[in-house]
Parts: structure tokens; sequence; C-alpha cells
């Protein structure tokens, strides 16, 4: 088994996870950063990054990082990050497709003491119980024998210029003790906040899905007490204030769910405990609101410009959202704080 100093890395899917992550380790050592779209690539050649996570300078700082859109320059690297995106079908059920198919890529160039890191969100057991077997599969070496795996969940928060990569602590994981503790080393070289070395793999996965599941059903929360305040003509925001005067009250305000984790890694946790036989009532009771929240948010806004005798067509409900908007927003909702859930915390 080899030690990290020989780690040569490998990011599979350079998004607004992988690109960051591949940035940071190419500061200070060879990574290849793949991905299957060759305008990304030629557009990080270039020296820009589409998503803006990462500056001209930042690209160019990282000395040890190649890009490509080859399997064959996989063939060099020993350990494999997974970073491709895990969302959800028109059924709101877990989609492994691309997750199944990165594994596809590493198993064909997997070699004997080589690591397999995933970072995409996932239900609890999703790593060993449907990557390493593709991983298996098709490398035709043995899980914990000939390959290792570990899972350090992403905490990237798009669009967040202060909690960068370095600053937010990681959780670690591995399929042995000490692959564990490696995949730990590892991360420590870039991650100056830390990690927290999880007990399994599994424990690192639930960690990860239940973070965006708190923040999904303490917006549902407040969202729904938004909607009865609306009805009794009190100013949520007021409720808010004054009840955010006590020390332990949370500060969570209303507003819709979106973005690419919180209206999504609920659904991968409900999807494995009705699998395994529970239905759950809490979760699946706060996605239906939060998804529903939109339409809500437009029929508030509809009566207003009625009220207001604001003329309603395509231009409008299509629309330029400029102050007069902003207002209207905030007026209609009775103090439901206008606000888009993309850039929070993933």
């Amino acid at each position: 088994m080899k030690d990290i100093t020989d780690f040569k890395i490998a990011v599979i899917g350079l998004g607004y996870v992988g690109l960051p992550l591949a940035v940071e380790f190419g500061r200070k050592r060879s990574v290849v950063g793949f991905d299957i779209n060759p305008q990304r690539i030629q557009e990080l050649k270039s020296g820009k990054d589409s998503t803006l996570e990462v500056s001209s300078d930042e690209l160019k700082s990282a000395v040890h990082l190649t890009y490509t859109t080859q399997i064959e320059d996989l063939r060099r690297c020993n350990c494999f990050i997974v970073t491709v995106p895990t969302p959800i079908d028109e059924h709101k059920r877990p989609d492994l497709g691309p997750l199944l198919r990165a594994s596809e890529t590493v198993g064909s160039v997997l070699k004997k003491g080589d690591v397999v890191i995933y970072e995409s969100t996932v239900y609890p057991g999703a790593t060993e119980e449907k990557c390493v077997p593709e991983l298996e599969r098709i490398s035709g070496l043995k899980f914990n024998q000939d390959f290792y795996c570990g899972y350090s969940p992403e905490r990237i928060n798009p669009g967040d210029k202060e909690h960068r990569l370095p600053k937010i602590k990681k959780v670690t994981s591995g399929s042995t003790p000490e692959i564990a503790d490696k995949v730990d080393a590892l991360y420590r070289e870039i991650i100056t906040a830390g990690t927290h070395k999880a007990e399994s793999i599994k424990v690192a996965e639930a960690a990860k899905v239940i973070e965006n599941t708190q923040r999904d059903l303490n917006i549902a929360l407040i969202n729904e007490l938004a909607i009865i305040f609306n009805r009794m003509g009190i100013d949520t925001e007021a409720v808010l204030q004054a009840a955010g005067s006590k020390w332990n009250f949370l500060p969570f305000r209303p507003g819709l769910v979106g973005g690419h984790c919180i209206g999504v890694d609920p659904y991968y946790l409900t999807h494995k405990a009705q699998a395994i036989g529970y239905h759950p009532e809490i979760i699946l009771s706060g996605r239906r609101l939060n998804d529903n929240m939109g339409a809500y948010v437009v029929s508030q806004m509809v009566k207003a410009m009625i009220r207001r005798r604001i003329l309603i067509d395509g231009r409008n409900l299509g629309f330029a959202f400029n102050r007069r908007f902003r207002i209207l927003f905030s007026y209609c909702l009775g103090g439901l704080i206008w606000r888009s859930c993309d850039s929070s915390y993933q």
C-alpha cells in the first residue's frame, strides 16, 4: 500500500466541486483534472472558469495541475477523487447514473494498491453497495484487498468567497482504518480548517446527507410559519426579530429552497429509508412544503399586483427583477423575506 507522499491524484469531474479541489492539490502535488466535456477542459486550459469559483490567478497557481478528457491519461494516477453530480430524476428518485459512469471510468484504469475517494453526495451505503461493485466489475480487482476506497463529502458553498474549500472543515473516512488515516492525512494537506475522521464510510455519507436535510426542515418550518402569519396579517420578519432576541433561537429565514444540494439531498436519505421499510414523515413533509413555496410566492405576488393595479402579462411575470418588484415581493408576502437558497451553505 502506497504512502500518501506517492499519491498521484486524479480528480474526476471539474465542476464547482472538483475544480477547487484540483487547484488546491495542484499547488502541492501532481494532479490530473479529468472531465468528459471538451469545452470545459478547453476553457480551463485557457485560464478561465465559467463557474466563477476559481479565478484566473488561482488557476495559474496550480502549477502541477493538468487537464484532460482522455481516460488513458488517468493511468499514471493512483488516487482517484470522484466529484460528479448526484441529481434526482423527474420522480424525485436518486439518479446515480453520473456516479456509476465515473466509477466505470476509474475502474478501467484501476491498479493494485490504488485508492478511490468519493465526494459526491449519496445516501448511506451507496459507496460500498453501488460504486465498489462497479469498480470490481470493471477492474477485476478485489475491494480492500487490491484497491481501497474513501469518502469525504464535498462542502463547497457556490458563490461564497469567504467560506472557500480550505476554510471549511472536512469530514473524511476510509474503507479500512489504515486507509482512513491516509485519506485524512491527504486532505489535511489543503484543508486549513482541519478534518474530522469519521468511523466509517457510511457515517461520513450519513453526516453529509443530514446536513442539508436539517437545513431543509428548518427552512420549511419558517416557511410554514410565514404562511400562517401572512394570513393573520402579522409581519413575519418582525416576529423573527423578536424571537431572535433569545440566545438559542436559530436564525433561519423563509424563502425558496433551490440549488444543487438542499432541495436534492433529502430525497437521497428518504429513498434509502423507504428501501429499508421506513416512511420518513417529517422529512418528506418539509420537502413538499418547500417544493410548493414557488407557487405560493407567485400567487401572493399576483394578488399584490392586482391590488396595486399593476398590469399582469408575460413580460411582468417573466421578469426583470428590478427595485419595484423587490419592494412588491416584500410587501405582498407580509414580511416573507425574498431570497434564493441557491447560494446558501451547501
